[in-house]
């Protein structure tokens, strides 16, 4: 603790100092009572990792935090009591540290251990959470032999999994191999053991000749005027390790267990020294690595060969400027550790290429292995991915904005179909709710639920859902959907003026379906009925078609069939004229009408609602009227739909009231539909609306008829 303190009175200012003693003793006081498995005070970890943390440079709100970091979660402080004291960066920083903490890592796969660290830095507002977490990490390994063997595997594993990677990938190679080095002691302490006293028997050895090459680079430097530093580097234990397991090779049969190390003021000198490298010894082939020219994507830039000596034994070489030095070592904790002392343009240049808080945010092509994901990295990097949990520990990718139906379809199609409830971090919920990176989702079933909400897909985001809810109502609910898609369509074909019977034609239907790929009118009514294609989206198609490429309409005579209307119909007035009533609306008399001239044919009368004269020169039409005195002596065809529960009874009821009023049927026929219901269409000869009106009532007032219209002409 003295050492804490010792560090922050040779690092900091006079005002970061105050701040720092301050946090200090605030955060002793607050774990004053509290020890560590070892028996020790608990405030000797947080100044450990504080002190781990000045070593790396950080500033001082990152070391306030770290002292701070772990009073919230374990001490009765409060968020509001660190915002009162310390102010809103260090509260954003321990709050960071602290929601980390709840993350429980569960499943050691590699795919799980990818979506753990991805889940980890969304989580992080502020990268210097991340590196605080880290040294919290590293100094738990350190004193990892107080905790029992079971515990210690398992933190060990997730630190291999999880913590190690982070700091690769962040370019803080000191943690890193602190780290792999200490959770190889307790994954594979027998291999642990036989490198430390293996390569510990040979170190005198090894020394004198990393000493011997050490020499002759530098005078190979002074010749050329080259001023830096030469020093071996040994090579940490476990990147022996893997390359002992990967390449099948025993420690004898490995010579790079050194590095030689090269820093020189800049590129160029890089450069020369590789040259004057390579002519002194032979470079192995496919050896040489140049991450200056193509930085890896942590911004690491340095030079690699890995030569022949004289006695055949390789040796790895590694040549940098004392700023990719600087960030080969520390990694993103370079730019507060070398911020101070650097003028404003050198600041700037040094941002710049610390641009993975930018540059390096953007993907770099698909993710290879889960320790790429990071090639990516940024504080926004996951914001099109929200990361979740379910009940388990299993990491649960979503859109953003997902709910928990999103969550439901995720885990599984029946988990979704079933779906009635849901749980978030342990509260019921409603299905509507917005989930939150890090949230913990339980979905609550049952096995009566009748499937799944249309009104789901009003507010779900997940396309893979949206997809699974319509297959459901697609498979599940056909006949259901066959019936509320006819009914819509039929709905908003009458509120345009139509009627569906008109409108859906052998032709017609060919064309939609050459577009949709519907195999019959029940898909495509199925298709309406369970949201794939719209109702306008089909009955834009049906009427362009009907008013584009339908034949002229039948044309049928009044009366007895002349061509000359006996006086039942006034044409600007006028009688006797060549009059013809249009097949398609079919007028009786008591409709509006219109008169269409037509070139050869006469006037063909038309209901004035008719589609067919919509948009029509309006110089074509003359207006027409029925000549009351003398219409009632001739009859006209109206064409009607009924809809009922039996077709026998629906033509015994049509009979009995068209006897009952006098009248006349010319034709029938009728169907049963995919929804089992009796569809009859008939043609009734009657004399007026007024005919037409009483005949619809009568046959409406019939129990086993629970639908029926005029339509334009049958089936």
């Amino acid at each position: 603790m003295d050492a804490t303190l010792n560090k922050i009175e040779e690092l900091y200012s006079d005002k970061d100092r105050e701040m720092l003693l301050k946090a200090y003793n605030y955060a002793k006081e607050a774990h004053a009572n509290q020890k560590r498995a070892s028996g020790e005070p608990y405030f000797i970890h947080p100044c450990a990792v504080a002190t781990i943390l000045m070593e790396l440079g950080l500033d001082a709100a990152t070391i306030a935090a770290a002292l701070l970091h772990d009073v919230i979660e374990d001490t009765p402080v409060t968020e509001e009591d660190i915002r009162r004291e310390f102010g809103d960066e260090v509260l954003e920083l321990v709050s960071g540290v602290t929601k980390l903490d709840k993350i429980v890592f569960k499943s050691q796969e590699q795919e799980e251990a990818e979506n753990f660290r991805k889940i980890f830095v969304a989580m992080a507002k502020d990268i210097r959470v991340i590196i605080i977490k880290l040294a919290d990490r590293l100094h738990n390994m350190r004193s990892l032999n107080y905790l029992s063997p079971e515990r210690q595997q398992k933190m060990a594993k997730e630190t291999l999994d999880i913590y190690a990677p982070l700091a690769g990938r962040l370019g803080i190679s000191q943690i890193k191999c602190e780290l792999e080095d200490l959770c190889l002691k307790y994954l594979d302490p027998e291999a642990y053991e036989y490198l430390v006293v293996h390569i510990n028997e040979k170190l005198s050895e090894r020394r004198e000749f990393v000493n011997d090459i050490v020499g002759q680079i530098r005078d190979m430097m002074k010749a050329d005027g080259i001023e830096g530093e030469v020093f071996g580097r040994p090579k940490h234990f476990y990147s022996i390790y893997k390359k002992m397991k990967n390449k099948g090779k025993s420690l004898d049969q490995i010579y790079d267990l050194t590095a030689v190390r090269v820093i020189v003021k800049d590129v160029r000198e890089c450069y020369t020294v590789l040259g004057e490298i390579h002519e002194k010894w032979k470079p192995l082939p496919g050896r040489i690595k140049d991450y200056i020219a193509n930085p890896k994507p942590n911004k690491y830039q340095s030079l690699h060969t890995t030569v022949m000596t004289m006695y055949g034994q390789p040796f790895e070489i590694q040549i940098r400027t004392e700023e990719m030095h600087r960030i080969a070592e520390y990694g993103i904790a370079a730019h507060w550790k070398y911020k101070e002392g650097r003028t404003e343009e050198e600041n700037t240049n040094f941002e710049n290429k610390l641009t993975w808080l930018r540059e390096v945010m953007e993907w770099q092509g698909t993710l290879k292995d889960s320790q790429e994901f990071l090639d990516a990295l940024k504080t926004e990097l996951y914001s099109d991915e929200l990361l979740v949990f379910t009940p388990r520990g299993k990491v649960i990718s979503l859109p953003p904005g997902a709910t928990p139906v999103d969550f439901a379809y995720a885990i599984h199609s029946e988990i979704g179909n079933h779906c009635t409830g849901a749980r978030v971090n342990g509260k019921i919920v409603p299905l509507t709710t917005t989930l939150e990176v890090g949230d913990v989702v339980e979905i609550i079933t049952s096995p009566n639920s009748k499937g799944p909400s249309r009104d789901w897909l009003k507010f779900i985001k997940s396309s893979s859902a949206k997809a699974k809810i319509k297959q459901f109502y697609k498979n599940e609910l056909k006949e259901e959907n066959i019936r509320i898609g006819q009914a819509k369509l039929d709905e908003e074909a009458k509120k345009r003026g139509y009627t569906l019977s008109s409108l859906l034609t052998p032709e017609s239907f060919k064309r939609i379906s050459d577009r949709y790929s519907f195999g019959s009118p029940d898909e495509m009514y199925a298709a309406v009925g369970y949201g794939s294609v719209s109702v306008n989206q089909v009955l834009f198609k049906l009427i362009d078609f009907y008013k584009r490429e339908m034949p002229k309409p039948f044309e049928v005579h009044a009366g007895d069939g002349g061509n000359r209307s006996p006086g039942g119909v006034l044409v600007n007035g006028q009688s006797g004229l060549l009059v013809r009533f249009a097949g398609c609306c079919s007028p009786v008399p008591g409709d509006k009408i219109v008169g269409f001239t037509s070139r050869g044919r006469g006037v063909v009368i038309h209901r004035a609602d008719c589609p067919n004269i919509r948009g029509i020169d309006a110089e074509r039409l003359l207006p027409a009227s029925w000549n009351k005195e003398v219409h009632d002596k001739h009859r006209y065809n109206a064409n009607i739909q009924i809809r009922a529960t039996d077709q026998g009874a629906a033509l015994s009821v049509l009979s009995l009231v068209v006897s009952d009023m006098k009248l006349s049927i010319t034709a029938v026929n009728g169907r049963i539909d995919k929804n089992h219901d009796a569809v009859l269409e008939a043609s009734v000869s009657l004399t007026d609306i007024e005919d037409v009106d009483m005949l619809l009532k009568k046959l409406r007032a019939d129990r086993r008829i629970y639908e029926v219209h005029r339509i334009t002409s049958l089936s």
